[in-house]
């Protein structure tokens, strides 16, 4: 078992709080001292700088299959070279018919030291990869691998 801490900070400063004028612009502190930028998406009047909740989503979904598919190529003996995801979430309305991130499609790239494994491969370990994602087992979105 592990805990996991982030400090989200949020003040109203000198705005108005009625819907159409209070900041949605907050802060999110990690524990080993990075400090991102928050906000609500410009669609629901946000700024469209900081990162809104539902690119986090995304990210961290993105993130933690690229972190398991690293760990299963090294545990194969394959060398990966770079990787890189163009990760797209899709917000629906879900069975209960609320807004929600109800699909993400990753579109990694991988190049590898040496022959790029087969695509059966490939997929076997994208299969293990999202099998095994702490995130991807902690929701209910759809994840597929383009």
């Amino acid at each position: 078992m592990s805990e996991h801490v982030v400090d989200v900070s949020w003040s109203r400063g000198e705005h108005e709080f009625t819907y159409d004028t209070y900041s949605r612009d907050h802060e999110w502190r990690f524990d080993g001292g990075i400090t991102v930028p928050g906000s609500a998406n410009p669609a629901y009047l946000g700024s469209p700088g900081p990162v809104d909740p539902e690119e986090a989503f995304v990210a961290a979904l993105s993130s933690c299959h690229m972190l398991t598919f690293l760990s299963i190529a090294a545990k194969k003996r394959l060398v990966v070279d770079s990787y890189d995801d163009h990760a797209v979430g899709v917000m629906a309305k879900n069975a209960a018919g609320k807004l929600a991130i109800t699909h993400v499609t990753l579109h990694p790239k991988i190049t590898f030291a040496g022959p790029t494994p087969d695509a059966e491969t490939l997929e076997r370990i994208h299969h293990l990869s999202h099998e095994e994602c702490f995130i991807a087992n902690s929701v209910t979105t759809e994840i597929t691998v383009a």
